[in-house]
């Protein structure tokens, strides 16, 4: 359970920050910053656990037979993953706290960010794939909260919807690639199919699932093609900007490679693909960050090129590069946070990124200073730092790996070492060294510690890694790469290779070229802005903008706002879908043998028939219409009661006289007619489309009815399991509070929301001076001699106890008998309202005690609290607990937590139909219709 909750804290806990906000910023990070510590530190209680080798796993199971299951596992991999989504996070935490400027609403942003963290924990602890699945499309929405925090700024949105629409995309058709992969194995779960790699690589299926697959990777992790989003995301907000590159958003493609490599490796197929796209990636990001005046772009550009780094180890398919791979996550992950917090706090003090504005920054920030070179000489691979120790082994990998030619490989990967080491040494020597300007937007000092205190740490990490780099991070790799390769690993960190190692003299070259493109730098700039080269953005808009317009034009010409047209369309598209699914087979006619009409029923259907043909008829005067549809409604019951259906005969007549007396008072503020008609062609036209698709779903029913199921109908299992089960004989009711409790649970919360949206809109009609002055301007005109009869307040005070009684009753003998919460709600309802019709609103509503929104939310928590009660008797949630238990004098009594929920459905049922009744009767009075002090009329109020 524990592992669930790790994931569950991030979501729970984005509410503390809204809240937190009304005692302040600091309040607001503090509380954020105390729910990603709590998830951390259940993270680390499984630490002993995952460096002995084995694996924690949480199960919570919920529709086993369709593996839709809530599972969770720890290994070393997701343990890396894990603490740096944490880690990492809690230092962003504090940083956001002193960047954020006051008028950002900090409370919004730290919600964001739980979200964001909770799905991205989600990710990298999910067991099952179709809950993977979930988390991912999550970090693609918070993700794109995050990014467009920034709601002002043009850029921030529309780097926001490119993220959305990429990874989003890319994220759709790993979907499809995930569920081959669960066909072939004939399980969801991760830890199954990580252990069919002979059944998955056997399977004609294979290569569509791994191009599918990577798709949803490399758009998640900004590779080539798809690496253009990354660089429009820096629009986010520097702490954003941190998070993302360094230990979430591009790393989850990034896990996802390294999760699966062990039945996705090795093939001719994923090394082609794999270490194609990530050499691509490593050089050309690499040569354009060189370029970037934007400090966060040349960021943004250095994380794409060092991701490629990472994803061609993994396409090598080899164990020992999939180890570095490792390594580099963890080092990158390290100096990208700090170099994309130091760019922040450069922006901040000198309020400019562009790095021809800069320069000579080292003496006047030289805690800024010191980090941003730490962190620069680590991500261009100089010793004793972090970053040279991965980039060895990665330049040592690449030169034994054949690509194309034995050499080519190597060459390319040097190449992109060199363009790593001028991008880096251009980012200090642009920014930091040089003389002090004259000219700064802004004169630039070192923050407080509150600002460069997080990347401060990440800099002492850098250093500490880089002189004990077996005793801090040896233990984590082998941990992490073990259980990514699936086999033991004891991997080997060292400062010097020795001279007859080919990493020694690629590395060389690589420095020493990167230091010969700054001198260069001025040359090679005027001919990169001279050179032609294609515009990933432009290319992207040139294809999504056009989708676009064609897709508006579609919508535009289909639906023009005309409900009537849209329905034709629909329901003609559905009849033609259905009328050639039906005339592609042959069929057979029906075997079972239908009921012998009787008159009674016989008469009920002619009526019924002809109120339903008279409705569109008449349909013009409204009262009329309501009248007609109310009968076909109230005739329905007798042919349940017919049918052996009397819960569904109670609810009928229940809900049937409830709507009715509802919109007998809606109706009350619209004209009596409709206006004029359609022409007549138009009508004979709708005509015609309702007479299609009465006629089809007539005959659906018929062709259902007359025929057997095509397999056992799961009423039998309600049947049988009512009393066992639920511990009920009412199997209906059961059904409703039990079996399908989520269900009712759902439905009773959506009422609730009608009901609040109808009391809302009320609301701000009454509040228009338009809207009252209209109202005032209809006044009522006088309809009959008596507006409260004396005789009808007499008859409902005396049927107001008895209908509350029979209402107990329904409640109480649902469980067993035809009743239940919903249908005594409706019967309380009932009572209530017509002690409104009676009195008026106005009398009864000064003597009422309970607040009809009160009642809703006690409902909806009272439903809610009897499916948690019945985790503590050991069931799932929303499952019925029962007991059999003796009161002397009384007989044998059954207690049931149905009977709680069921107390949940009445009062969320009740509360619903007396606030909706409020709503209309609120507006009513602003009509022009007096307020009654009195129970009835009396001669003076005539």
């Amino acid at each position: 359970m524990s592992l669930a909750l790790i994931v569950a804290l991030p979501f729970l806990g984005a509410v503390l920050p809204g809240l937190a906000i009304r005692a302040g910023r600091t309040a607001a990070a503090a509380a954020t910053g105390a729910v990603t510590l709590l998830a951390f530190l259940l993270l680390l209680s499984h630490a002993p656990a995952v460096l002995r080798g084995e694996v924690v796993q949480t199960r919570i199971d919920w529709l086993p037979a369709l593996g839709l299951n809530a599972t969770f596992f720890l290994d070393g991999l997701g343990f890396l993953f894990a603490g740096l989504i944490l880690g990492i996070g809690l230092l962003v935490i504090l940083y956001a706290r002193f960047y954020l400027a006051k008028s950002d609403p900090m409370g919004q942003f730290y919600s964001y960010l739980l979200l964001f963290q909770g799905a991205m924990a989600g990710i990298v602890l999910s067991d099952n794939i179709l809950l993977l699945l979930i988390f991912w499309e999550l970090t693609s929405l918070s993700s794109f909260l995050l990014i467009g925090y920034w709601k002002h700024l043009p850029e921030a949105r529309q780097g926001a919807r490119m993220a959305l629409a990429v990874t989003g995309g890319g994220g759709l058709a790993m979907i499809a690639g995930m569920l081959i992969l669960g066909n072939i194995t004939g399980s969801y779960d991760l830890t199954v199919i990580l252990q069919n790699k002979q059944a998955i690589q056997a399977s004609p299926w294979y290569l569509p699932a791994l191009i599918l697959i990577l798709l949803g990777a490399f758009t998640k992790s900004a590779q080539f093609p798809f690496h253009f989003w990354l660089p429009h995301a820096m629009a986010a907000p520097t702490p954003v900007s941190a998070y993302l590159h360094s230990a979430t958003m591009v790393k989850a493609g990034l896990f996802l490679m390294a999760r699966l490599w062990p039945v996705l490796a090795g093939t001719p197929e994923w090394f082609w693909i794999v270490s194609t796209a990530g050499l691509v990636s490593l050089v050309m990001a690499a040569a354009i960050a060189f370029f970037k005046d934007d400090l966060k772009a040349l960021l943004a550009y250095s994380t794409v090129s060092q991701l490629g780094l990472i994803t061609m180890l993994l396409g090598f398919g080899t164990k020992a590069a999939a180890t570095v791979a490792i390594f580099h996550i963890i080092n990158h992950a390290v100096f990208k946070a700090a170099l994309f917090m130091t760019a922040g706090i450069v922006d901040h003090a000198a309020h400019t990124r562009d790095l021809r504005r800069l320069g000579g920054l080292r003496n006047l920030m030289p805690v800024t200073f010191g980090i941003a070179l730490l962190a620069s000489l680590s991500i261009a691979g100089i010793p004793p730092l972090n970053g040279f120790y991965s980039k060895e082994m990665m330049l040592a990998e690449a030169a034994e790996t054949v690509w194309i030619t034995p050499w080519a490989m190597g060459v390319l990967a040097t190449l992109g070492a060199l363009f790593s080491v001028a991008y880096s040494v251009r980012f200090l020597a642009h920014g930091f060294l040089g003389p002090v300007r004259e000219d700064y937007p802004h004169q630039p000092h070192d923050p407080g510690p509150g600002l460069w205190s997080a990347p401060a740490f990440l800099a002492v990490l850098i250093v500490v890694i880089g002189l004990f780099p077996m005793a801090t991070a040896a233990w984590l790799v082998n941990v992490a790469a073990g259980a990514t390769t699936g086999q033991p690993v004891a991997v080997g960190i060292y400062l010097w290779p020795g001279l007859k190692s080919a990493a020694l003299w690629m590395s060389l070259a690589a420095v020493g070229g990167g230091l010969m493109s700054l001198g260069a730098y001025p040359r090679l700039r005027a001919r990169w802005d001279a050179a032609p080269r294609p515009d990933a953005k432009r290319l992207f808009d040139g294809i999504v903008e056009p989708a676009a317009a064609l897709a508006r034009s579609v919508t535009e010409g289909l639906h023009n706002g005309s409900f009537g047209r849209a329905l034709t369309l629909a329901v003609l598209a559905i009849a033609g879908a259905a009328l050639w699914a039906f005339s592609g087979a042959e069929h057979l006619a029906g075997t079972r043998a239908g009921l012998t009409a009787t008159p009674a029923p016989i008469a009920l259907w002619a009526v019924m028939l002809l109120a339903a043909l008279a409705t569109p008829v008449l349909h013009r005067r409204r009262l009329t219409a309501l009248i007609l549809t109310g009968v076909v409604g109230l005739l329905i019951a007798p042919l349940f009661m017919l049918f052996s259906a009397p819960d569904l005969a109670l609810t009928q007549v229940s809900v049937e006289v409830v709507t009715i007396l509802l919109m007998l008072l809606a109706l009350h503020f619209l004209p009596k007619e409709t206006p004029a008609e359609t022409p007549l062609p138009r009508r004979l036209r709708d005509a015609g489309v309702a007479g299609i698709a009465g006629l089809g779903i007539g005959a659906l029913a018929y062709a259902m009815m007359t025929r057997a199921p095509a397999f056992a109908p799961i009423s039998q299992y309600h049947l049988a399991q009512s009393k066992p089960g639920a511990g009920g004989t009412n199997a209906v009711n059961t059904i409703i509070v039990d079996f399908r409790g989520y269900d009712t649970f759902g439905e009773i919360i959506v009422l609730g929301i009608a009901a609040l949206v109808i009391f809302a809109l009320s609301e701000t009609l009454l509040r228009s001076p338009s809207v009252v002055a209209r109202l005032a301007s209809t006044p009522r005109k006088r309809e009959s001699g008596d507006r409260h009869p004396m005789m009808l307040v007499v008859s409902t005070r005396l049927l107001l106890p008895m209908a509350m009684m029979v209402g107990v009753y329904i409640y109480l003998r649902g469980h067993n008998l035809p009743g239940g919460g919903f249908v005594a709600g409706l019967v309380f309802a009932i009572a209530y309202l017509m002690q409104y019709m009676a009195s008026g609103y106005a009398w009864t509503h000064a003597r009422q005690r309970f607040d009809h929104h009160v009642l809703i939310g006690w409902g909806v928590l009272i439903a809610a609290l009897s499916g948690v009660g019945a985790w503590f008797l050991g069931l799932p949630f929303l499952t019925s607990g029962y007991a059999y238990v003796t009161l002397w004098p009384l007989e044998e009594l059954e207690l049931t937590t149905a009977a709680i929920f069921d107390l949940g459905v009445f009062l969320s049922v009740l509360g619903a139909v007396l606030l909706t009744l409020a709503s209309l009767s609120r507006l009513a009075l602003r009509q022009g219709e007096r307020a009654n002090t009195r129970a009835y009329d009396s001669e003076g109020d005539r």
